[in-house]
């Protein structure tokens, strides 16, 4: 039995959907189990590069079964211009793609929230994907399920009885159009008939895959510091990205599980509202931008950018239980002659002992940092470890040590070939 999960240990786009790629060689199983559309994963693949947002990295291997578990929200528009786009590109998905009848849909009204809640100025930098609401819908006990499409009486029934709530929240809180239910009707009803194939028990197809002795990889969305109970508070994704999240995401126990792999950008990134201690501003920060090509997957939206934050990747180390970490991007710092890493917190002249994750303590903090020398080459088309120059190497061995995980692999660049396996010690 093989169980492994790839988790973000940042504000998200760490590189995961490489990372997630690279690991699904090995893997009989892919699964995603949180989320939904406002996450992208970006794999290139030669000269062609792909971004996918709910279809799971492994759909890329000919020979992997992907999941899309139950914890994930699905919009049925995105699902299926992504398998378009797949299958345009000569990927074949059938029999390979299985879809949880447990998982919620993201309906019409709630992309429409969750774009007019993000007009005001409590706005928390949401993508607009109706990720949110869905996931308040669920909580609620009123989502729409993908084994609701299964009876058209029923179905028809829900969605009247929530567009009935939803249209009186457009028109007489936001002075907004109201939807049409006929045409809602209509769009899930087609989608029912589009999906129905793929639809299955998919915590019971995973747990007879482990049972048998499959290798499985499970993947998530975000990152930890976005995690709905974990992160940095309010300004967080909806769910829970976190390895925990994993087992309710997919219904598996948490007794199988082996390895879980940490995914880290060698700098930070966040992209949206909320508090970042070590971000550069100004034209450093503009550098680490250029030179990572820091712009959202799903949103084209250009990510603000900052340097190691050790005193933070700690805390999401423990909070995941993390056994190696994958370090990305580390050709990108190859520009600098110094790399400051941040090693803790000052909160009113005091360090503080944990990580703050309340957003307005999280605000006033100042880091605290260790300067590291930088090696000023281009190790992009390096693929050994003892050809790196000794500078990087003791700069993945210093995050090591900092974060208490080994470092297994490293990303050089954005292609397959540019990865390397770091040795033990």
């Amino acid at each position: 039995m093989s169980v492994k999960i790839v988790i973000g240990t940042q504000w998200g786009d760490e590189g995961k959907g490489k990372i997630v790629d690279l690991l699904s060689e090995t893997a009989d199983v892919v699964a995603r189990y949180q989320g939904g559309a406002n996450a992208g994963h970006t794999v290139e693949i030669g000269d062609r590069r792909f971004i996918l947002h709910l279809l799971p990295a492994g759909i890329l291997r000919p020979n992997t079964v992907c999941v899309i578990g139950n914890g994930v929200v699905v919009d049925p528009a995105a699902l299926l211009h992504e398998i378009d786009m797949v299958r345009k590109e000569g990927i074949e998905i059938e029999g390979r793609l299985k879809i949880s009848h447990n998982a919620h849909l993201i309906m019409p009204y709630h992309k429409k929230l969750d774009s007019l809640r993000e007009r005001g100025a409590n706005k928390i930098g949401t993508t607009g994907r109706g990720i949110g609401p869905a996931y308040i819908d669920k909580a609620q006990r009123v989502g729409i399920r993908i084994v609701d499409l299964l009876n058209r009486d029923y179905l028809e029934q829900r969605i009247r009885m929530n567009l009935t709530e939803k249209n009186q929240i457009l028109a007489r809180i936001y002075r907004s159009e109201e939807l049409d239910v006929e045409s809602i009707i209509t769009e899930y009803q087609e989608f029912d008939r589009l999906i129905d194939p793929y639809v299955t028990d998919t915590s019971l197809f995973i747990n007879t895959a482990i049972s048998e002795g499959k290798r499985i990889l499970l993947e998530g969305a975000q990152g930890t510091l976005l995690d709905l109970d974990h992160g940095t508070y309010p300004y967080v994704t909806s769910s829970n990205p976190i390895s925990g999240g994993a087992c309710v995401g997919l219904g598996i126990p948490p007794t199988c599980i082996d390895e879980i792999v940490g995914v880290s950008k060698a700098y930070f990134t966040r992209v949206g509202e909320g508090p970042f201690p070590t971000e550069e501003t100004g034209g450093i920060g503009e550098e680490l931008r250029e030179h990572g090509d820091e712009f959202g997957a799903t949103t084209g939206r250009p990510r603000r950018c900052g340097w190691f934050d050790a005193f933070a990747m700690r805390y999401s180390t423990l909070i995941n239980g993390c056994t190696s970490l994958a370090l990305t991007k580390l050709d990108v710092l190859g520009a600098f002659d110094t790399i400051p890493v941040c090693i803790g917190y000052k909160l009113e002249g005091r360090l503080l002992k944990s990580f703050p994750t309340a957003a307005r303590i999280l605000e006033q903090v100042e880091p605290v940092y260790q300067t590291h020398p930088g090696w000023k080459s281009d190790i992009s088309q390096i693929t050994r470890w003892e050809d790196l120059p000794v500078e990087a190497r003791q700069y993945v061995r210093t995050i090591s040590e900092m974060v208490q995980v080994p470092v297994s692999l490293l990303s050089v660049g954005p292609k397959r070939r540019q990865t390397i396996i770091v040795p033990e010690e």
